[in-house]
């Protein structure tokens, strides 16, 4: 007997801003289910982006996740006895995740610093369009403009 069909969840609002996206990268930064130390941090990132760019911090947030989102990604299929790298679009919920794993990831690499500084800067970075957060996403560009040629196996 088939499952029954998972229907997704709305993405929760954070209690400050009322805002999904802030909700989405609260659960993101949270470790271990602490999600009021992944709240201070979130929200104390955004103090100091509003701090030092002096604008709203969710339009800068908005405007980085904008900038790091991907529009193609590559998946390896299995073709023939070969493993192709195929070029796919991707997705709208992926590309949200891909976009918080990216500025987090690059955020939790730097080293000496307390985490919501790393969180704002790398924010600030990728509304500006610089820093690894872009860099990831040029390269997994790159990487399906190069692949275009497997694009008929999709």
């Amino acid at each position: 007997m088939r499952k029954k069909i998972q229907h997704k969840r709305p993405y929760p609002l954070d209690p400050k801003y009322q805002n999904a996206m802030v909700g989405v990268l609260i659960n993101h930064v949270m470790k271990a289910g602490k999600k009021s130390v992944a709240q201070r941090i979130v929200y104390s990132a955004f103090d100091e982006i509003e701090k030092k760019v002096q604008q709203d911090p969710i339009g800068v947030f908005e405007q980085a996740m904008k900038n790091v989102a991907p529009v193609l990604e590559v998946r390896s299929k299995r073709i023939g006895g070969a493993n192709y790298q195929v070029p796919i679009e991707v997705r709208g919920e992926r590309k949200i995740a891909l976009t918080m794993r990216w500025i987090l990831g690059a955020a939790r690499s730097q080293k000496g610093k307390p985490m919501y500084a790393k969180l704002a800067e790398q924010i600030m970075q990728a509304s500006r369009n610089e820093g690894a957060a872009v860099k990831k996403r040029a390269d997994v560009q790159r990487m399906a403009e190069a692949n275009r040629a497997f694009a008929h196996f999709a």
